[in-house]
């Protein structure tokens, strides 16, 4: 039987169908219909922040929060390589200049104590990088970002549902995109979302996702399109429904990982971050000492049905399009192209078996 690195979370086949059966009645798919607004209002509450945008995907809902924050055209942003190719590629297309900072060995987030040495008369903003469900230092980030007069734009594509000293991960920094992706804890099919205390970027973040269109014969700002449809927030109300069990069902998997795991020569885990209760989005082992090479495990694990995920790798600063860039070269962040080389996420959905863990771990343990 194959086993996938992640699962979606769904609701019953029933429970979408009655969700979305109003639909037929209104034959409305988007545009910002009933169940975008629904979803909208429940994420509000459910994250305690005062304005959610909902977007068709995650990258266009950082682009365009990047965009928002009317940075300088050629202004370096601080971020990190150790992350998807979106984060980069969303500063890129902006005509900004990725500046990368190298990431810590401990939660495997940016280093806060490397961010100053960064700093020139062009950095105009930074751009961290939650990972794994475990969050940056966001009260030194802060610290650094008000010194210096820095917006801070946090990419929470790992965070949702993640908590801080009982605060939201959505109400740090100026904004925090999430990841409404098929793979998170979260899903909307597709999907994203960008949170923020500023009540003037409601107008113009939904100028930028809809053509800058205000009325039938009113267009304010050149927009382009990242609306997210009407089944895409559908299935975005269902899975909110079952949202906490989903995250105690993963907390369960991650413990029965760690209880096979913990304290074998070469195997590194993260631990618990302090003040901050985890969503559980992924579980990412470090290989370093061990009997089998990380690509050795990951070979092993896929020649018995068992996908694991080499994550993340490459880093962003190693990728052919960045090599023009005066900032790019994996080599200027040594901890994270250590990561890179040695971290395995394996499999971790909710519904993920005690026997099939175990399967997993005897693998790699025998």
């Amino acid at each position: 039987m194959l086993i996938n690195v992640t699962r979606s979370s769904m609701p019953t086949y029933e429970e979408f169908c009655e969700e979305i059966k109003e639909l037929w009645d209104s034959h409305w798919l988007t545009n910002m219909g009933a169940k975008h607004k629904q979803l909208e209002a429940a994420l509000k509450e459910y994250l305690h922040t005062p304005n959610v945008t909902l977007y068709t995907n995650g990258h266009l809902a950082l682009e365009n929060v990047l965009a928002s924050m009317n940075l300088p055209k050629g202004g370096e942003v601080i971020t990190t390589p150790f992350t998807f190719a979106s984060t980069t590629h969303a500063i890129v297309r902006n005509s900004l200049v990725p500046v990368f900072c190298d990431v810590n060995d401990v939660d495997y987030t940016m280093d806060v104590t490397k961010i100053e040495a960064l700093i020139t008369d062009k950095t105009c903003a930074i751009v961290p990088v939650h990972v794994y469900g475990n969050m940056c230092d966001v009260d030194e980030i802060q610290r650094i970002a008000d010194k210096h007069a820095l917006k801070v734009i946090y990419d929470a594509a790992h965070a949702f549902g993640v908590t801080y000293r009982g605060v939201s991960s959505a109400n740090f920094g100026d904004a925090s995109m999430f990841s409404f992706h098929a793979t998170k804890v979260f899903n909307t099919i597709e999907g994203g979302a960008v949170c923020y205390p500023d009540e003037t970027l409601v107008q113009v973040l939904n100028d930028m996702k809809n053509f800058g269109i205000r009325g039938p014969e009113a267009c304010a700002y050149v927009g382009g399109n990242a609306k997210m449809n009407e089944f895409q927030a559908a299935m975005g109300l269902c899975n909110l429904r079952h949202l906490d069990e989903e995250l105690a069902k993963r907390k369960t998997v991650v413990e029965h990982y760690r209880k096979r795991l913990s304290g074998v020569k070469g195997i590194k885990l993260c631990t618990d971050q302090k003040d901050v209760k985890s969503n559980y989005a992924y579980f990412p082992v470090v290989f370093d000492g061990y009997r089998y090479t990380r690509d050795e495990i990951y070979g092993i694990l896929r020649e018995q049905n068992i996908i694991a995920r080499k994550y993340f790798y490459p880093l962003t600063n190693s990728f052919e399009c960045y090599q023009n860039l005066e900032t790019a070269g994996a080599e200027k962040t040594p901890v994270a192209q250590y990561l890179a080389d040695r971290v395995l996420t394996l499999p971790l959905y909710a519904d993920l078996s005690a026997e099939d863990i175990d399967r997993i771990c005897d693998i790699i343990l025998n």
